[in-house]
């Protein structure tokens, strides 16, 4: 079984990766090792684990848990986690999330008024960067000719073929954080020699093209949907990312490729290997990993994956005011996220029907935000994600820290939403009834029935939608972006731009900018446009 929640121990994966540092000219050098690549490569039992060491790269945030050894530097080790960092450029530049705290630049992500030295940014940058520089170690010890040098066949060689296909997914994957949040980025592959150097920077729309090339081709070395372990990347995954790819193409590119959104999201749906959860509220549950919904969890383990970023961050930090910790499984809240009012003004519905993905707190939470910063009170908080079962057992972790709910990366509800988006774009090969209809599935467990039906679809509701199914699940800024939301000052939330009422910004922060550190190191880096 892959250990994938078991990674907090040191030994053969430590050794495989060195702490990166904010300056990527060194993107690809090889990790000092306490034992060589010749001598972890040619035991074929320590390949599953040196895969688990990159699974876990989305999780964890170094080689100790909960703190210690730090993949990364230049940032505490606790905000320095992918998903923590790609959760609060996700959520917290939009209306879905405010954050009451004063970290550093964090304020920053809020006010929309970022630079190159915001060292979160930087974070986001470096983590998307250490999963590159992992993947390409793997990917380049793994090729058939590696694996007959070493006299590896049958079998392990099989195996190590399918852990090289996941490893190329997982780098496809950190190279579409980099080319929704950065745009133009460095870029080297497993071909770029070993060592110190200056990468080239890789224009967006080539970028694009690599991350089309390099999905559709991993595409069959992949396993069949739901037949491998749960937590790895399978043909799924694969398709699910080549269509979140496809839907944002006119963004990426300017060149919309809308029909082949629509025909990756409907291999997913065809496989007939996922469905929706029956109750919305399980999907975020300690238990979640259960669900037939979820297409790619990031997993966590209370005993097993400990860290300050992760679930444990997003579950902690949605709690305070009159909220008792012990309901979401917790010894304490962090007292720091909540919402603003225009996500709790995407659910009254005129029927009156009840939509049971409002999962807010409102006992002394005003609706209103006044004051952003150390107000937990003000805005809405979020009781969506838990360290519960769904029977109401509480997490592994019995002082009541680390949760073992697992993150939803990838859903069957987005994809069907997906697809619909895609077919009122202009997408070919699906219909405009069958898009309903998947709309309308989703919606049809919001409201336990079809009281909740949409008669008719259209792109305003699409993105309606999406804000009451996928709220806090990591959309909302590449969602906003493409439907001309973002920086425009035909829409606005509180404190958008640093203002109560919220103001357009400027339209260059569709991207972040490259760190400072990174230019100075490497000439042949050109910073994103009015940064």
């Amino acid at each position: 079984m892959l250990t994938l929640r078991n990674l907090t121990k040191t030994g053969v994966l430590a050794a495989m990766l060195a702490t990166a540092s904010s300056c990527m000219q060194d993107l690809d050098r090889q990790p000092f090792y306490d034992v060589t690549s010749v001598s972890v490569y040619q035991d074929p039992a320590n390949y599953k684990q040196v895969l688990a060491k990159l699974y876990a790269v989305l999780a964890v945030s170094g080689q100790q848990g909960p703190a210690g050894k730090p993949d990364i530097s230049g940032i505490d080790e606790g905000f320095s986690n992918y998903l923590r960092q790609y959760w609060m450029a996700q959520e917290l530049t939009t209306d879905e999330a405010v954050i009451g705290w004063n970290d550093g630049s964090l304020p920053d992500y809020h006010n929309m008024n970022w630079s190159s030295g915001n060292e979160f940014i930087t974070a986001m940058y470096n983590r998307i960067f250490y999963m590159v520089t992992a993947s390409n170690e793997f990917i380049r010890e793994t090729t058939d000719a590696k694996l007959a040098e070493r006299s590896i066949t049958g079998d392990n060689a099989t195996n190590a073929r399918v852990y090289r296909a996941e490893a190329r997914f997982l780098r496809a994957l950190a190279y579409y954080h980099a080319i929704d949040m950065f745009g133009s980025v460095p870029f080297v592959t497993e071909a770029d020699a070993v060592g110190s150097f200056t990468p080239r920077q890789i224009s967006r729309a080539e970028l694009f093209t690599y991350l089309e090339t390099e999905l559709k081709a991993i595409e069959t070395e992949l396993p069949a949907p739901r037949t491998g372990e749960y937590g790895r990347a399978d043909q799924a995954a694969a398709w699910t990312l080549l269509s979140k790819l496809y839907l944002n193409a006119q963004v990426y590119t300017g060149t919309p490729r809308y029909t082949e959104a629509v025909t990756y999201a409907d291999k997913v749906i065809k496989s007939n290997a996922y469905a929706l959860e029956a109750d919305y509220p399980k999907l975020f549950l300690a238990d979640n990993n259960t669900s037939r919904e979820i297409i790619l969890p990031i997993n966590f383990d209370g005993t097993r994956t400990k860290t300050y970023g992760g679930m444990t961050f997003i579950v902690h930090a949605a709690v305070g005011g009159k909220m008792s910790p012990s309901d979401f499984g917790i010894n304490g809240g962090w007292a720091g996220v909540r919402t603003t009012k225009n996500l709790v003004n995407l659910f009254p519905d005129p029927s009156g029907k009840t939509d049971r993905r409002a999962l807010f707190f409102t006992d002394g939470q005003s609706l209103e935000i006044n004051e952003v910063l150390n107000k937990f009170e003000e805005g809405y908080a979020i009781t969506k994600f838990k360290n519960v079962t769904s029977t109401g057992a509480v997490g592994s972790d019995t002082e009541g820290n680390f949760p073992d709910t697992d993150f939803p990366l990838f859903r069957l509800a987005d994809v069907y939403l997906m697809y619909a988006e895609a077919v009122l774009r202009g997408g070919t090969g699906g219909d405009q009834t069958t898009a309903l209809n998947y709309v309308n599935l989703v919606r049809q467990r919001a409201y336990k029935g079809t009281s909740g039906n949409l008669a008719s679809l259209n792109l305003d509701a699409i993105l309606a939608e999406r804000g009451r199914e996928l709220y806090w699940e990591g959309h909302r800024r590449t969602d906003l972006i493409r439907f001309g939301r973002f920086t425009e000052t035909s829409y606005l939330w509180p404190f958008k731009g640093g203002t109560k009422a919220g103001r357009g910004v400027e339209a260059f922060r569709t991207v972040f900018p490259l760190p400072a550190a990174d230019l100075i190191a490497n000439p042949n880096l050109k910073q994103n446009q009015g940064y």
